[in-house]
């Protein structure tokens, strides 16, 4: 499960230059958080605390935010009213649209003094007879509650009622308790059916290869790839059907498997994105018989000129200006040079034998091309001259050489 993190909570506080410590705001809605922890240690200043959006079950580790004066913890899977005593200047608690069944719950906010505005629509409670009065009898410090103030005649009307209202709360919140078991019970059996069911479909994707189905499929591969593929196709729309189909009741345990899900589903989708990003072509580089090949996947100008008077080879490789140096990489070999820009391969055979060892890489500073010096093998005296040239070499840029 996914809970608070400090890199999250610091990237959430880049209004207060990432210092979590002195924090009094923090926004961390819709973050998939299934875990409420750490803010009560982390962020002891915190005033207002927006979750809502998220899978949080249970409200914890907000009980030592004495300061805390707003908790928007809306459209999570909370079903019970707990933990908050500490919060000792909560005024404003925002519950909307959670599962809180458990009505009599509330009576832990009588210690929030200062609380006085409560928001439970879309909540099961809020269906129960009697709702209203309930809540209004038993947190005497409300003034608002679901956005409707509340008037002093609405209170004392609710107190003279509160006995028997009570009594048919408690009766209510029973009969809603059994329900919730049930539905966990169904929810538990629903998740080991599919549980089952995936452990089936591995068993007779795997336990079936025969060593005689294991040699078709290599004989067939291409042909099985592609027919693998798409039956895995059919197969996801198939359960997607299914899963979406299925009549399923709202709650905490369908809103977190749908969430799960759609999860998996992703993560599948990423990972065939992410394998076939990675799967590279096959160049030929190298013929069966050891001859090397002139390759230029890149497609870049070039050229190989033979300086004499220095007794070497330069070869001049038109790399795109603004290319990082990082994406290149240089192999030079006695016969022949191979360039990889970014991962595809220029390869050249060298009209003569040069040393690897001594050869370098440099970057134009004045076009940005490639620029490889490779002395020749065949050592030749001259005399000493002064050779100019045209190429400004950049340091910084020096390519590191990658002889083999």
């Amino acid at each position: 499960f996914l809970s608070v993190t400090e890199d999250l909570v610091r990237r959430r506080a880049e209004h207060n230059n990432c210092e979590i410590f002195s924090l009094e705001e923090i926004s961390l809605h819709q973050q998939e958080i299934e875990k409420l922890e750490y803010l009560d240690k982390w962020c002891r200043d915190l005033k207002i605390l927006y979750l809502q959006n998220n899978l949080i079950p249970k409200i914890e580790n907000v009980g030592k935010l004495k300061k805390l004066e707003y908790l928007n913890v809306a459209l999570n899977n909370i079903e019970r009213i707990e933990n908050l005593e500490g919060c000792e200047e909560l005024k404003k608690l925002d519950l909307t649209a959670n599962f809180v069944g458990e009505l009599s719950s509330i009576e832990s906010l009588k210690y929030n003094i200062h609380l006085k505005e409560l928001f439970l629509m879309g909540n099961p409670c809020t269906e129960f007879e009697g709702y209203r009065q309930f809540v209004v009898a038993t947190l005497h410090q409300l003034k608002f509650l679901d956005s409707k103030e509340i008037e002093r005649s609405e209170r004392i009307q609710a107190l003279q009622n509160y006995p028997e209202v009570k009594q048919k709360i408690r009766e209510q919140e029973q009969a809603y308790l059994l329900k919730r078991a049930r539905e966990k019970e169904e929810a538990q059996r629903r998740m080991q059916e599919r549980k089952d069911k995936k452990q089936k479909q591995m068993e007779s994707k795997l336990g079936c290869d025969s060593p005689d189905s294991l040699q078709n499929k290599e004989k067939h591969q291409a042909e099985g790839n592609r027919e693998q593929e798409m039956w895995r196709t059919v197969d996801d729309d198939e359960e997607d059907r299914r899963f979406w189909e299925e009549p399923t009741p709202y709650t905490p345990e369908s809103r977190l498997e749908t969430h799960r899900y759609i999860e998996e589903k992703r993560r599948a989708k990423d990972s065939i994105r992410y394998s076939k990003k990675r799967e590279k072509p096959l160049w030929t580089l190298v013929t069966a018989e050891g001859k090397v090949l002139n390759v230029n996947v890149p497609k870049l100008h070039f050229s190989l000129k033979d300086d004499e008077e220095n007794n070497q080879i330069i070869l001049d490789l038109a790399v795109y200006r603004h290319m990082d140096t990082s994406l290149l990489d240089v192999d030079v070999q006695p016969t022949y040079i191979q360039v990889l820009v970014k991962g595809k391969p220029f390869q050249l055979v060298l009209p003569e034998e040069v040393k690897p060892d001594s050869s370098s890489a440099k970057r134009s500073q004045t076009t940005g091309h490639l620029v490889v010096s490779m002395p020749k093998a065949k050592e030749i005296i001259l005399a000493k001259q002064k050779v100019s040239t045209s190429i400004k070499d950049s340091d910084c840029n020096t390519l590191k050489k990658n002889a083999r």
